[in-house]
Order: C-alpha cells, then sequence, then structure tokens
C-alpha cells in the first residue's frame, strides 16, 4: 500500500520508543462540531475524557480581518498550545503581555484569558490554526511566563516540527514542558510515508488533519474534512501515507485522571 517515500521515526528514551510491527488502531474518528470559524474537535464536556490531559482542541478557519477573532478563558491548571498554520495572530495573555505570532510559529500560555487578534495584510488564503488545552499535573502559582516561539526557533527532525516534547534528534524549545506529553505538526509530500510508536507510557494519541489526506496502514483514511483521529490504547506504531500535499498535528501522552 505504501509507496517508497518514506520518513521514520527515530528512537529515544524521549520520543518514539524501539520499533515495533504491531499496528496501532484507530478507536474512533470524527469530524467535530462547526460553530461559526470554529471546529471543536476535544471538548471537556465530549471526548475530552478519553484524551487527558488533552482536554480541548479547537481548529480555526476564517477569512483575515481586522479585529479580534475571539477570547479563551481556560480554568486553573490547564495550559494553552496555539499553533499558527497560516497567517499572523496578536495574542494577549493574562499579565497584558501581546505578542504577534506568524505561521509556522507558535505559543505556550499558562492559566488565563488569552484573546486573539488577527494582524497583517489581507490575503486571500484565510488564517488558519490549532489552539490546544493540556491539564497540568503541577499547576504553577504565581504561572511562568508563556513562551512564544518564532517560526526558525522550533526544531524540526524530517517532516516533523517538535511543538512540545521530543522527536528524534529535535526537541521542544518551550520551557518547563509539561512531562510526558508531545505534540507535533507534521507536512508531508504526496506518497510520502510516516510513521510514529509513541513512548511506551504514551496510551493518548490522536492527530487532526488540516490539509491533505492520510492512509493509515490499518486500513481507514483521515480526510482533511473529517479531521480528526483517536487511536487505541494498546501498544504499537501509528503508519500512514500522504494522498496529496497534508497537513497535521499530533499529539501523546500519559492519560491523566
Amino acid at each position: 500500500m505504501f509507496g517508497p517515500a518514506t520518513f521514520n521515526s527515530s528512537p529515544h528514551p524521549q520520543g518514539a520508543s524501539v520499533p515495533t510491527t504491531a499496528v496501532r488502531r484507530t478507536a474512533l474518528l470524527t469530524n467535530g462540531r462547526r460553530h461559526g470559524p470554529i471546529t471543536r474537535l476535544i471538548t471537556p464536556w465530549g471526548i475530552g475524557e478519553l484524551t487527558r490531559p488533552f482536554v480541548l482542541l479547537n481548529y480555526a478557519e476564517a477569512a483575515q480581518r481586522s479585529r479580534s477573532l475571539f477570547g479563551i478563558h481556560p480554568p486553573s491548571g490547564i495550559a494553552a498550545l496555539t499553533v499558527v498554520l497560516n497567517g499572523e495572530l496578536l495574542l494577549e495573555d493574562a499579565s497584558g503581555q501581546q505578542r504577534e505570532v506568524s505561521a509556522p510559529g507558535f505559543a505556550w500560555t499558562r492559566t488565563g484569558s488569552v484573546v486573539w487578534h488577527e494582524v497583517g495584510p489581507a490575503s486571500h488564503e484565510p488564517l488558519r490554526a490549532f489552539q490546544l488545552w493540556i491539564a497540568q499535573r503541577a499547576p504553577q502559582d504565581p504561572p511562568a511566563p508563556s513562551d512564544y516561539i518564532a517560526p526558525d526557533d522550533v526544531e524540526q527532525d524530517g517532516p516533523v516540527r517538535v511543538l512540545l516534547g521530543r522527536f528524534g534528534r529535535a526537541r521542544s524549545r518551550v520551557r518547563h514542558v509539561p512531562s510526558d506529553v508531545n505534540c507535533f505538526r507534521v507536512q508531508l509530500k504526496d506518497g510520502q510515508h510516516f510513521r510514529y510508536a509513541a513512548p511506551e507510557r504514551h496510551n493518548v494519541t490522536w492527530l487532526a488533519v488540516d490539509r491533505g489526506s492520510l492512509q493509515l496502514q490499518a486500513g481507514e483514511q483521515v480526510h482533511w474534512e473529517q479531521l480528526f483521529a483517536l487511536f487505541g490504547d494498546s501498544a504499537g506504531v501509528i503508519e500512514a501515507q500522504a494522498s496529496g500535499e497534508t497537513s497535521f498535528v499530533l499529539g501523546s501522552a500519559t492519560r491523566s485522571s
């Protein structure tokens, strides 16, 4: 099924585990729920109980305009990862600090409200971004400063840009990284093959497609219209091949209560 273009994760104590031939199958495929420019893929009142410490995942796609897009108000003990896929955002955190985040950079902000303001000239390309809430096992008081990672500072191993955790030779630039959490943005060319073996204790793994399509080795196909796939608890390898230019984010972690 898979073509010659391949990319395999490198074994590492903090990244992919030792290779295995078992295939990790999907437990859930879903489109999420769309509310205006926002598609909710994980919510605390939905599958968030299955995906903790990942308690919320939003995908935003909106025409460029010069006004506030929306504000979020995560509760105590939650950190927010904002990944800009296309365009620019001006983020304002609870301290009043404002920083511009351009694609493909990202921001890591702790407890407190965050407001997204679109910036930059109008474009025919829509603003696109993911926002992920992660429950922290030991909330800091007071919260640590936010991290804003510029595009050129995001470490990369092959097609994988590391947002949190580690993959192969690349690791996150975020300070005070949560333990037992990986989060990557992956961009594949048509026909390129991706392989991910999560660390041994990572029994929560999901991916969300924002462009293109992925053909999984187990037989499922995840389109950008479908967006979200949650994998079962069993150990094994996620194998996928891109159909067309494909972009997705992937998260894995140790399930928390």
